[in-house]
């Protein structure tokens, strides 16, 4: 379970394609201290598990579900990327309960500048807007962030200056795919509440 602060902007080292599936390298010296195989490390909202780490690198294999379910397939050899550990038992939640299991991917659709943060536009995959309410969180690239306007196929989040510097949302450009996690506690009342996929009673 993560909290949605990135802790570390890393980078990709490099990405080796293998039959059904890539395997990364990543540097992030900061996540990798006292990481071992098998651990948990969250790399742009999605939980990937260590295989390898040596000088401030790791390496995760990424199976073909992942790439194609989110923005990880279009990272390549000097992406940027927001990695985070998993919360400790009894640390500070800061952000908000993220799974690190992304549930579709969503697109730069628009950034407006302003004098202190930045208001971004993202564009929602079918099916996904009907999780997202204002004033609600949602993960974008790992960063939990609060909605400020939900549209029927977008929403928009406010970007401080720490968020623009220390994460990939400061360098992301209109068209760029970012993965989206939503409130899981909206998917179980969902679920709960007996409707299915398309907001329909069962």
């Amino acid at each position: 379970m993560f909290t949605g602060i990135v802790e570390e902007l890393g980078e990709v080292v490099s990405v080796e394609e293998l039959t059904d599936a890539s395997r990364f390298r990543l540097r992030g010296p900061l996540v990798t201290e006292g990481a071992k195989h098998g651990d948990s490390i969250a790399v742009n909202g999605v939980c990937l598990t260590v295989v390898t780490t040596e000088n401030g690198e790791f390496t995760a294999d990424v199976m073909a579900e992942t790439l194609k379910r989110s923005s990880l397939g279009a990272l390549e050899k000097g992406s940027r990327v927001n990695l985070e550990r998993p919360m400790a038992l009894g640390g500070r939640l800061g952000g908000h309960l993220v799974q690190g299991h992304v549930d579709g991917t969503g697109t730069v659709a628009e950034r407006t500048p302003g004098e202190h943060w930045e208001i971004v536009k993202i564009a929602l995959p079918d099916g996904m807007a009907r999780y997202v309410v204002e004033k609600g969180s949602i993960t974008v690239d790992g960063v939990s962030l609060t909605v400020v306007e939900a549209g029927a196929d977008y929403f928009t989040i406010s970007l401080i200056p720490t968020t623009l510097d220390l994460t990939t949302l400061g360098i992301k450009q209109v068209g760029d795919p970012v993965n989206l996690e939503v409130d899981v506690l909206a998917k179980y009342v969902e679920r709960l509440l007996g409707h299915d996929g398309a907001g329909a009673a069962r």
